[in-house]
């Protein structure tokens, strides 16, 4: 049985493995080989990166703040219009109160933010998920998490090429069959999560929706925490030369993070020997 060794070589009428399989083995959601990308703007690649590594060490700069920084300290040549289609684009947003967030979609409800002085005392209690962009060589690849915010165990992840509630839903499906329900789960207010699929599938499971309020990427520290230790300690000085590899390498990453990474805000604790403690 022959398996493809990268997107392009996907098989649509291969006889024995399905798209879906094909994709599995390639480590990529398989709305990512439907999406037919552009050609990657080679600038606009390098911008990114360096909006995002300047945006995890300061998260408060909007496209205003963040067009100065690249123009007078990086010696960049570009305008306002370019550098807030990535914004868009990278789905960033400045912690900052004001217009920047998540794109979200108004004809969805949005729900209140229910962890404003909620004591979180055990596991299972609350998760919350993000997406954040993550750089490869010539391009990008998005990731989404999910993670139990007493014991900071990371219950499940996913890479795409695009950001669809389908994809959201489908972590999150996988998520519950692993782990069971929380009794809340929080988002920003994103398109992905506020998608009556996204919503359907927690109300359905008598699991509480709250989500961030708009401007307010702080609601969700837990998990922004989170992307930065990725970006940090894995993303950025391993430099990743393509998806495959990207995916190979976070693997190993979130399992040094979950069961061998002591962490500070846990009382130097272990997150997989917190949440299995009391599983």
């Amino acid at each position: 049985m022959t398996v493809p060794e990268r997107r392009g070589a996907v098989d649509k009428i291969h006889q024995k493995l399905s798209i879906k399989k094909q994709c599995n083995l390639l480590g990529i959601h398989r709305s990512g080989f439907y999406y037919v990308k552009k050609e990657p703007d080679p600038l606009n690649n390098q911008l990114m990166l360096d909006i995002d590594i300047e945006y995890m060490k300061h998260p408060f700069r909007g496209v205003a703040s963040m067009l100065q920084y690249l123009r007078l300290d990086c010696g960049y040549h570009v305008n306002k219009k370019r550098i807030a289609k990535l914004y868009k684009l990278m789905d960033l947003h400045s912690i900052a109160p004001g217009p920047h967030t998540s794109k979200g979609c108004k004809e969805h409800k949005k729900y209140p933010y229910l962890l404003r002085d909620l004591a979180i005392t055990q596991t299972n209690q609350v998760w919350a998920t993000d997406i954040t962009y993550v750089p490869v060589k010539n391009g990008y690849m998005y990731l989404i998490a999910i993670i139990d915010l007493y014991s900071r165990y990371v219950l499940g992840w996913s890479l795409s090429n695009t950001m669809e509630s389908e994809w959201c839903l489908e972590l999150l499906q996988k998520s519950v069959a692993k782990h069971g329900t929380p009794e809340i789960f929080n988002t920003d207010q994103g398109s992905q999560f506020t998608s009556e699929i996204f919503t359907g599938f927690l109300t359905e499971n008598g699991i509480k929706i709250s989500m961030d309020g708009r401007g307010r990427a702080t609601d969700n520290i837990f998990i922004e925490r989170l992307w930065r230790s990725v970006k940090y300690e894995d993303v950025y000085p391993n430099a990743y030369e393509s998806g495959i590899e990207l995916r190979k390498g976070l693997a190993k990453y979130f399992t040094f993070y979950n069961q061998i990474r002591r962490h500070s805000s846990i009382e130097n604790k272990r997150p997989y020997d917190i949440y299995n403690a009391a599983a």
